[in-house]
């Protein structure tokens, strides 16, 4: 006879944590959170550095690259994401972050075996299935163990997952599909590595992660019958919040380039500046960690500084940002070598990712404690399907276009081209900014 387990999935749970989290707790739950969206990029971005050798071995072009990146992933993640949202705001958000993880990691695993195109793909839409639950409950459980003013500096720092496991993906990718690590091992060896990997973080994140109580450290305490808010209740609210709208289409616009450059750039430094994998893998992690981590720390701190005189501020900042990002950009994918478009790309790296932050501390708190996962994977179903399904294949799709007239420097001009939506991003942030102070909850 089996027993379900307190807090498993589709059973709803009262307060596990009695008094709010100890400062040592709350930083080891931090760090796990951490770890846990390190390897929910590390998994998705990979692809990008080893789109190289499976280039080459399963002779592909830049079209069916930019599906395997974007759509393959994006589309059941996107979309799966809403319920799985609706069902962590009334299940354990920890239950199903580590059944979430599992999947991923098991389906990145997958990858290392296929024979083809539609294997591969198919496998890539298996970690998109898992990594659909990853996130929003992630930022649920945050905005619970820390209070508000200090939101975007918690969100920031989860945020740090973002370039530092992309870094460590491209990384320890190219090392491994280059042979470093052992004789024999290939682009499918990485696949299998980083995947079993995530397989031994899921027990440890559910043994040692405690569920908090919802809403503990709000200032605005929630109503016991709003406890459990239906779909259509959260639409309700958040149509009546223009700033979520403004901010998830502005944070859309900067992610499909920022996905975009994410895949692409490795390609780039390879065909336009003749770099090795290796060199490739280093080059384009040295970015993601220098300019990232920079630009998401700064981004959150700032936010949470200006934010005290006004909270159009968390807006704002990214929005000025983003005006500066597409310059810089088109400056670097115009340098002459590699040293030059490195050093000029850690600037707008830095800048398109200040957003994180400040944007991410937005949205919980522009709704009620029980409707923040929901909410937050309203954001993330337009978010994604924009900025990795669309992103990243049309930058695909105009590189295949650009390439019988500029040949292996056709990715250098679609990612130019792509640049050009930094500036409608901003634009969106200056629009939420006028909203920001009347829709903030409290």
């Amino acid at each position: 006879m089996s027993e379900t387990p307190p807090g498993a999935p589709g059973v709803a749970v009262a307060t596990t944590v009695p008094k709010p989290p100890s400062n040592l707790y709350r930083g080891y739950v931090m760090v796990m959170l951490f770890l846990v969206y390190a390897f929910n990029f590390l998994d998705r971005q990979i692809i990008s550095i080893l789109a190289i050798p499976i280039r080459d071995e399963l002779n592909l072009d830049d079209r069916q690259l930019g599906l395997l990146g974007g759509i393959a992933f994006a589309l059941l993640y996107s979309v799966l994401g809403v319920p799985i949202a609706w069902l962590a705001d009334r299940t354990n958000r920890v239950w199903i972050i580590t059944i979430s993880l599992g999947i991923w990691s098991g389906f990145t695993a997958l990858c290392g075996v296929a024979q083809n195109f539609w294997q591969l793909f198919g496998a890539r839409v298996g970690v998109g299935v898992g990594e659909a639950g990853g996130v929003a409950p992630s930022y649920s459980l945050i905005a619970d163990y820390f209070p508000p003013q200090a939101r975007a500096r918690a969100l920031a720092f989860y945020s740090l997952g973002i370039p530092l496991g992309s870094a460590f993906g491209v990384i320890a990718g190219a090392q491994i599909a280059s042979g470093n690590v052992g004789d024999g091992l290939d682009w499918r060896w990485a696949f299998a590595i980083v995947g079993l990997a995530g397989l031994v973080l899921a027990p440890i994140f559910r043994l040692t992660v405690r569920e908090p109580a919802r809403g503990q450290l709000d200032t605005v305490k929630m109503d016991a019958k709003a406890a459990k808010p239906s779909f259509f209740a959260v639409i309700a609210v958040l149509l009546k919040k223009p700033a979520f709208w403004f901010l998830t289409f502005g944070a859309a616009c900067s992610s499909m380039m920022g996905y975009g450059v994410f895949f692409w750039v490795p390609s780039f430094f390879a065909r336009s500046y003749g770099l090795d994998l290796v060199t490739t893998g280093w080059m384009f992690g040295g970015l993601l960690i220098i300019g990232g981590a920079a630009g998401i720390i700064l981004g959150g701190f700032i936010s949470d500084w200006v934010g005290k005189k006004s909270k159009a501020w968390y807006a704002l900042v990214p929005g000025i940002a983003f005006l500066f990002t597409m310059p810089f950009y088109a400056v670097g994918v115009l340098a002459p070598n590699a040293t030059v478009a490195f050093f000029v790309f850690i600037i707008p790296n830095a800048l398109a990712l200040a957003w994180l932050g400040p944007v991410l501390a937005a949205f919980q708190n522009l709704v009620p404690a029980s409707m923040r996962t929901l909410a937050s994977s309203v954001f993330l179903l337009i978010n994604n399907l924009l900025g990795i399904g669309v992103g990243i294949y049309v930058l695909g799709e105009l590189s295949t276009i650009l390439a019988p007239t500029f040949g292996d420097e056709s990715l250098r001009y679609s990612i130019l081209i792509g640049s050009c939506l930094y500036l409608v991003a901003a634009g969106f942030m200056f629009l939420a900014a006028r909203w920001l102070p009347r829709n903030w909850e409290g």
